[in-house]
């Protein structure tokens, strides 16, 4: 008896579903869905998750047929000039690319990155780059330190405040301070240093 329930239990073992691989030109039907031309056939097809690389009009691609309304697009073989490589996964709630211990690298002439929201967290980044241009509503930043070396600093904005805590010190060859109105000087002491000449000139000067 033992033996004969294991007979069974083998001849009634799940077989796998068969599937037929084809090749063909994608194109699209008059409602605007994927089609793909393979010889005398015209199936109806889907991107596969797997298949990274957004298959456009006119490539030639590897699928493969599970049933007669379910054939699946697995690769692109061939793509014409100048259509773009768009890489897109659909559903899901991301894309994960990860290189444990080792390293990724981007290549291109030109890189757009187009999101509602940006977020880099890295222990150390370095930004090396002939031209920098960053252009925002309201920018903050905030740290220990800010160490900046210029040739040149040029500074516009309709109001201006600073506050320091400890020194705020201005080393220069010469220095000059304008004001169209009033210009205000206060402190608890307030001492005025020249070496060879202190001089005061205006309309009228008060003293006391």
């Amino acid at each position: 008896m033992p033996t004969k329930a294991r007979t069974g239990r083998k001849s009634q073992a799940a077989k796998a579903i068969p599937g037929e691989w084809c090749v063909g030109i994608l194109g699209t039907d008059a409602k605007g869905r994927q089609v793909v031309a393979s010889g005398d056939l015209k199936l109806r097809a889907r991107r596969a998750a797997s298949c990274l690389l957004e298959p456009a009009a006119g490539d030639s691609v590897a699928c493969l047929r599970i049933a007669p309304d379910e054939v699946w697009i697995m690769a692109v073989l061939l793509r014409e000039e100048g259509t773009a490589n768009v890489l897109s996964c659909e559903g899901g709630t991301g894309m994960r690319i990860a290189a444990e211990g080792g390293r990724i690298e981007l290549a291109a002439e030109e890189l757009d990155i187009a999101t509602q929201r940006t977020r880099l967290a890295t222990d150390s980044a370095d930004v090396v780059g002939r031209q920098l241009s960053v252009v925002g509503t309201s920018l903050k930043l905030v740290g220990s330190v800010l160490s900046s070396v210029m040739d040149r600093v040029q500074h516009f904005s309709r109001h201006y405040l600073r506050t320091t805590d400890g020194i705020d010190r201005v080393a220069a060859t010469h220095v000059e301070c304008e004001a169209k109105q009033l210009m205000r000087l206060e402190g608890e002491h307030t001492l005025i240093n020249g070496r060879e000449l202190v001089k005061a000139r205006g309309a009228q000067i008060h003293f006391g």
